[in-house]
């Protein structure tokens, strides 16, 4: 790349490094893996940035490597996890500063246990602000893959907080 297009990417990158961080958030629920898939998403871009004809579709280009990253990074064996039965150390009772943020932390738990493309899904739609439109455009699928996907989240979703409510109140 020549001076100029450095100077374009470096522009766009510390304009847009924390919007791509917080979806990447929202796609994975970790800090430390979020910063990983915008690492990766800026890493792809700046090997196409030369490319890139439509500077406007910089973003969807952006969300759409992250999904594609957030998904690939998600079936790697060493991503799963394993149920067990007792947790390896007792709970403390007392309440603290979890109690003041809970619904955030109970709605980015619930998050993580909805499948990833349904995730993602949820991520563009409703925290990202794109119409089904764009969300299929940023993900490479159908309208109505976008609106079955969403329609099939939300339900998961639904489920995974009315679960948290039975439980913990």
């Amino acid at each position: 790349m020549d001076q100029r297009d450095e100077q374009e990417f470096a522009a766009y990158f510390a304009a847009r490094r924390d919007a791509v961080r917080r979806t990447a958030y929202m796609l994975c629920g970790d800090w430390h893996r979020a910063d990983d898939l915008a690492q990766t998403a800026f890493v792809a871009l700046h090997r196409r940035w030369k490319k890139i004809r439509d500077r406007a579709a910089t973003d969807a280009y952006v969300r759409t490597t992250l999904v594609r990253a957030s998904i690939d990074e998600s079936r790697r064996p060493w991503r799963r996890e394993w149920q067990t039965e007792t947790l390896p150390e007792p709970a403390d009772d007392t309440p603290g500063l979890d109690d003041l943020v809970a619904t955030r932390e109970d709605l980015l738990a619930a998050l993580k246990e909805v499948p990833p493309k349904q995730r993602a899904v949820l991520v563009m739609r409703f925290f990202e602000g794109l119409d089904v439109t764009s969300a299929a455009q940023a993900l490479g699928c159908s309208e109505g893959n976008v609106k079955s996907q969403t329609a099939r989240g939300l339900a998961n979703l639904r489920q995974v907080l009315e679960r948290e409510v039975e439980t913990n109140g």
